[in-house]
C-alpha cells in the first residue's frame, strides 16, 4: 500500500468461512460486519481494514465431494479451499461495493499497489500450504498493521479442545511461544486449529498480536477496537 498519514489507522481481519456459509449464506452476519466497518471507516474514525476471507463449510463440501469420487492429494484440498475462500472473497467484496478496493486480492503483494485512501480492502487464499491466516499476517506485514483479528465461532482458545475435555480452561491472554505449545506445529488442509502453525511462527517472529474473537458477538470486536476489556483470546 501506498504510504499512510500517521492518523490512519489499518485492521486486519480474518473471517472464518464458518461465519460467512456456517450452513447456508448468513445474512444476518454480513449485515452485522457491513454495518460496523462502516461505522469504523467513517472519517471521525479514520480507520482502514483489510478483510481476508475464509473457507469454512463451503470448501469441506467440495473437498468432501471430490475426497469421495477420487483419491485427492494435499494440493487438491488446498486448491479446493483456495477457491472456496474466493468465492467468499467475492460475496464480500460485493456487499461492500461502495466503499472496498474494486479488485480483490489472492496475493498480499498486490495490497502494495492499493492506495492506502481505500478504506476496505477484502482478500481471499493464495495458493497451497497454509490457511488464510498466513496470508492475513502477510499483509499486516506489508501494509504496517500490528494487530491481526481472527474472527471465528469460538469464544476463546482452550487449553484443549472443550468438545473432547470438558474441563479444558479458557485461554484470555498467551504468549505465542506458548500458544504454539497448543497446536501442531505443521500445516494440514484439514487441520482444525485455532490459528495456523504457519501463520503462528510468523506472527510471533515480526511481534503481531492476533485477537481470536466470535464474530457471532461483534461487540467485542468493538471492544477489542477500543482498547476494551473484550471477550476472547490475545496472543502476543
Amino acid at each position: 500500500m501506498q504510504e499512510a498519514t500517521d492518523a490512519q489507522e489499518t485492521i486486519v481481519i480474518s473471517v472464518g468461512g464458518s461465519l460467512i456459509v456456517p450452513d447456508q449464506i448468513d445474512t444476518r452476519f454480513l449485515s452485522a460486519l457491513k454495518e460496523l466497518i462502516i461505522r469504523e471507516t467513517d472519517p471521525a474514525k479514520g480507520r482502514h481494514f483489510c478483510i481476508i476471507c475464509g473457507g469454512g463449510k463451503t470448501a469441506r463440501r467440495y473437498q468432501d465431494a471430490a475426497g469421495a469420487v477420487s483419491r485427492l492429494t494435499p494440493d487438491d484440498l488446498d486448491w479446493l479451499g483456495i477457491h472456496s475462500t474466493r468465492l467468499n472473497g467475492h460475496l464480500v467484496r460485493t456487499i461492500f461495493r461502495d466503499i472496498a478496493h474494486p479488485k480483490m486480492v489472492e496475493n498480499p503483494d498486490e495490497v502494495l499497489d492499493i492506495s492506502r485512501d481505500a478504506k476496505l480492502i477484502v482478500a481471499a487464499g493464495y495458493r497451497p500450504g497454509a490457511s488464510t491466516d498466513l496470508r492475513a499476517i502477510q499483509i499486516a506485514e506489508r501494509v504496517k498493521a500490528h494487530k491481526v483479528i481472527n474472527l471465528s465461532n469460538v469464544d476463546y482458545v482452550y487449553t484443549e479442545d472443550p468438545r473432547k475435555n470438558p474441563d479444558a480452561k479458557k485461554i484470555e491472554s498467551i504468549s505465542w511461544s506458548d500458544f504454539r505449545k497448543l497446536i501442531p506445529a505443521e500445516w494440514d488442509p484439514g487441520l482444525s486449529s485455532p490459528f495456523d502453525p504457519i501463520a503462528a511462527r510468523e506472527a510471533e517472529k515480526l511481534c503481531i498480536e492476533v485477537a481470536i474473537i466470535n464474530g457471532n458477538t461483534l461487540t467485542e470486536l468493538e471492544n477489542y477496537l477500543e482498547d476494551r476489556s473484550f471477550v476472547g483470546t490475545k496472543i502476543s
